[in-house]
């Protein structure tokens, strides 16, 4: 399973919450996901291409590009995971039309898919990472007390 975007999420809630005290590194960001820095590299150039973050090479580290209110989990899902033709279910290119199923497949499933797919896109159109990031604090605050 792809780990792309929630990872995504992840490094913008670093970048939230440690900005004021640390420098935001691949290094730093690493530690926290534990994943491999090389990983978060990628996901930041892919976050950067997509003008969410800037990266400042030397003692500036990443930050936000513009308003957490106005970046939705949708453009950070965009940013980061690719689409084959823009659809986020690939289905099988070639059932047998011979078989009863086969050739009933795609025009029984097609629209579903896509159905499915824009409920998605709209719900994560709905959620920018301010929603994301007053969670988080109410999460950690809330934690820090036990």
């Amino acid at each position: 399973m792809r780990s792309r975007f929630t990872i995504a999420i992840h490094i913008f809630s670093c970048i939230n919450t440690f900005s004021e005290e640390h420098k935001i590194t691949s290094d730093f960001l690493a530690s926290s996901i534990q994943v491999n820095p090389v990983i978060i590299r990628k996901l930041l150039g892919q976050l950067k291409d997509a003008h969410l973050i800037t990266v400042t090479r030397g003692s500036g580290g990443a930050s936000l590009s513009k308003p957490a209110e106005e970046i939705t989990l949708l453009d950070v899902f965009n940013a980061v995971e690719s689409l084959e033709n823009g659809k986020l279910f690939h289905f099988h290119e070639n059932p047998n039309p011979a078989c009863p199923v086969g050739r009933s497949i795609h025009p029984v499933l097609d629209g579903r898919l896509d159905q499915i797919q824009a409920a998605m896109e709209q719900q994560m159109q709905s959620i920018t990472l301010a929603d994301i990031f007053s969670d988080t604090k109410k999460y950690i605050t809330a934690t820090s007390h036990s």
